[in-house]
C-alpha cells in the first residue's frame, strides 16, 4: 500500500537561508523583509497600467476584516458572499460589525453564481465579497459592472488564487481590495500569514495604520530614525506580518509559475483518469481562464462521499472536504436562522465535494494510485 500524504509543502534551504538571515539581524517583526516581500507580491500581481500595493498581515482573515473596516463598512450594513468556502469570509463579514448575506452558487464551479446577485441587493448592502474558489477567478468583468451600477464596494477572497487570471484581469485588477492566504497548505506558505493588495494610495494609508494597533511608527521605523514618541492615530488592530514569516515567502517567488505548471499536469492527470468515470465529476474551468490550481476537488453523489473519505484513507490516501455549506453550520443556524434548503446548491456541493491529494511534489504514480483507489473503491 502507498502513503499518499494530502499535502507537502516544497520549503527548503533557500527558505532557512533567508530566516537565518533575519535571525542574525535585529528586527524580527515588521520591517525591512516584510517591504521586500511586499514589493515582490505587487509586482507579480501588477497589471497593465497598474502597480498594486501590498501590505503582508498575519491571515487572509485579517486581511479582509481591515479591508472592509478601511472601506468604512461595519454595523448595520451587509455584504453579499458565498455559502460555500471557508467560515472565515463570514466571520470577517461579522467581526467588521455587518451581515453576511449569502448567495447561492455556481454548480458546475462553485462560485457565486453572479446572476443571483442583484436580487439579494438592499438599501443596506454595501459591498461584494467573492471567494475564488479552488483557484478559478469569479467573472470579475460582471461583477465590477454590478457594483458600479449599485455603488457597491468589492474585497475579494483570493486564499486560492494567487496566480488566477480571467477575462485577462488578474487579483486585484478590479476590486477595492484583495485579500490572500499563506497558510500551511497554500500555494505560497509561511504557516500562517496573508495580505491585502489595494490600488488606492488613502485606502493603503488607513490599513498599513491599522494593522498595528493604530501607530503611525512601527519598531522598524524607531530603530532607523532613532528614539521618538510614537503616536496611536487611529483604531487598530495586531494584524502586522513579521521579517521571519516575510523571509519564507520570499524565495517562493523563484518557482511559483513552475510550481503552477506542475499542479497543471497533475491537475490534467487526474482529469483524465476521472474521464467517461460517470460515477463522479469533476469542477469546470473556463476557456477564458488561468486557473491557480489551489486544490483538486471531486464531487462524489448518491450520498457515498464520507464512505469514499473513510476507504481512501484505509489505503493510505489523505483527503479533505472544502467545504461543507456554511449557513448549515450550527453557529449560522443559530444566529441568522438558517435552514436546509436556503442554498441547495451549495448544499448539494457541500454534501458531495471532496479534495484529493494535489501539490507540485507529488509524483505521477501517487496520482494513480489514488484514482486506481476511487475506481476500485466503486467496483466493490
Amino acid at each position: 500500500m502507498r502513503n499518499v500524504a494530502f499535502f507537502r509543502h516544497d520549503l527548503g534551504q533557500r527558505e532557512i537561508d533567508e530566516i537565518s538571515k533575519v535571525i542574525a539581524g535585529s528586527i524580527l517583526t515588521t520591517g525591512d523583509t516584510v517591504k521586500a516581500f511586499e514589493d515582490l507580491f505587487s509586482a507579480y500581481l501588477k497589471s497593465a497600467g497598474s502597480l498594486p500595493k501590498t501590505l503582508g498581515v498575519t491571515s487572509c482573515t485579517g486581511a479582509i476584516h481591515l479591508a472592509l473596516l478601511a472601506l468604512g463598512i461595519g454595523e448595520g450594513d451587509e455584504v453579499i458572499t458565498t455559502p460555500l468556502t471557508f467560515i472565515a469570509s463570514s466571520t470577517a463579514i461579522m467581526q467588521a460589525g455587518a451581515t453576511p448575506v449569502f448567495v447561492d452558487v455556481e454548480p458546475s464551479t462553485g462560485n457565486i453564481d453572479i446572476s443571483l446577485i442583484e436580487a439579494a441587493i438592499t438599501p443596506r448592502t454595501k459591498a461584494i465579497l467573492p471567494v475564488h474558489l479552488y483557484g478559478l477567478m469569479v467573472d470579475m468583468l460582471a461583477l465590477r459592472e454590478i457594483a458600479d451600477q449599485y455603488h457597491l464596494s468589492i474585497v475579494e477572497d483570493c486564499a486560492h488564487c494567487v496566480e488566477g487570471e480571467r477575462d485577462g484581469i488578474r487579483p486585484a485588477q478590479l476590486s477595492d481590495a484583495a485579500c490572500f492566504s499563506f497558510y500551511a497548505t497554500k500555494n505560497m506558505t509561511c504557516g500562517e500569514g496573508g495580505a491585502v493588495v489595494v490600488n488606492d494610495q488613502a485606502l493603503y494609508e488607513k490599513i498599513r495604520i491599522a494593522r498595528l494597533h493604530g501607530m503611525d511608527k512601527t519598531a522598524n521605523d524607531r530603530y532607523k530614525e532613532g528614539y521618538s514618541h510614537w503616536d496611536m492615530v487611529s483604531m487598530g488592530w495586531k494584524y502586522n506580518m513579521d521579517n521571519i514569516q516575510a523571509a519564507m515567502l520570499i524565495p517562493q517567488f523563484e518557482r511559483i509559475d513552475k510550481n503552477l505548471q506542475k499542479r497543471e499536469r497533475l491537475a490534467v492527470l487526474y482529469e483524465q483518469g476521472f474521464s467517461n468515470f460517470e460515477q463522479l465529476s469533476i469542477f469546470a474551468s473556463s476557456k477564458n481562464a488561468t486557473h491557480a490550481r489551489h486544490l483538486f476537488p471531486i464531487r462524489v453523489p448518491n450520498g457515498r462521499r464520507d464512505e469514499l473519505i473513510n476507504y481512501l484513507k484505509e489505503n493510505g490516501i489523505g483527503c479533505v472536504v472544502n467545504y461543507n455549506a456554511i449557513h448549515l453550520l450550527t453557529y449560522f443556524r443559530e444566529v441568522f436562522e438558517h435552514k436546509v434548503g436556503d442554498f441547495p446548491v451549495a448544499e448539494m456541493l457541500g454534501e458531495q465535494t471532496l479534495s484529493l491529494p494535489f501539490y507540485p511534489s507529488m509524483d505521477k504514480d501517487d496520482v494513480l494510485y489514488v484514482i486506481e483507489m476511487v475506481k476500485h473503491f466503486y467496483s466493490q
